[in-house]
C-alpha cells in the first residue's frame, strides 16, 4: 500500500484530534521502520520514501514549488543523522488557551531544517525563525 502510487504520505495529523491522537511523528516513523529498522519483509529504500513524502505530496496537493531540489524552488531541506532518528513517547502539555491539553511527540536526529532558505531548527530545536507563511491554494512552479 505504502509504494501504491496512489498512496500519499507525509501528511500526518498535526493537530485536528490534539488530545486524543498525535500522527506527528508519521514522516519520521515512516523513515525508521521502513527505512532502516524493519527486520520482518522488505524494507523501502530511503529514496522512495523521501519522494513519497516530498515531491509527490507537493505535487498531489497543487504545490508545484516545492518538493524538489532545483533553482527556483522553495529552499525546503532537512539534514538529517540517519542513524540517530527516532522518535519519543507522546507528551501530553497544556498549552493552549485555558490550559487546553494536547499531545506532541518529539523526533531526534533532525541536525538542520530550512524553510525558504532559512535554518528553523538545529539540533532537534527551534531555532526561532519563523519565515512560513499560509499557503492559499496551489501554487504554480517556478519558471
Amino acid at each position: 500500500m505504502l509504494l501504491d502510487p496512489d498512496t500519499v504520505l507525509g501528511l500526518g495529523d498535526a493537530g485536528a484530534h490534539v488530545a486524543m491522537v498525535c500522527d506527528a511523528s508519521s514522516p519520521t516513523s515512516l523513515l525508521t521502520h521502513w527505512g532502516r529498522d524493519r527486520v520482518r519483509g522488505e524494507g523501502i529504500p530511503l529514496e522512495r520514501l523521501v519522494a513519497k513524502q516530498t515531491s509527490e505530496a507537493a505535487r498531489f496537493v497543487g504545490l508545484a514549488d516545492r518538493g524538489v531540489l532545483a533553482p527556483g524552488f522553495k529552499a525546503d531541506v532537512s539534514v538529517i543523522d540517519f542513524s540517530a532518528l527516532s522518535v519519543s513517547r507522546p507528551e501530553l502539555v497544556r498549552d493552549l488557551p485555558a490550559g487546553g491539553k494536547r499531545l506532541i511527540q518529539r523526533a531526534h536526529g533532525y541536525r538542520h531544517t530550512f524553510l525558504s532558505g532559512v535554518e528553523v531548527l538545529r539540533d532537534d530545536r527551534p531555532t526561532g525563525a519563523l519565515p512560513g507563511a499560509v499557503v492559499r491554494g496551489g501554487q504554480a512552479a517556478p519558471r
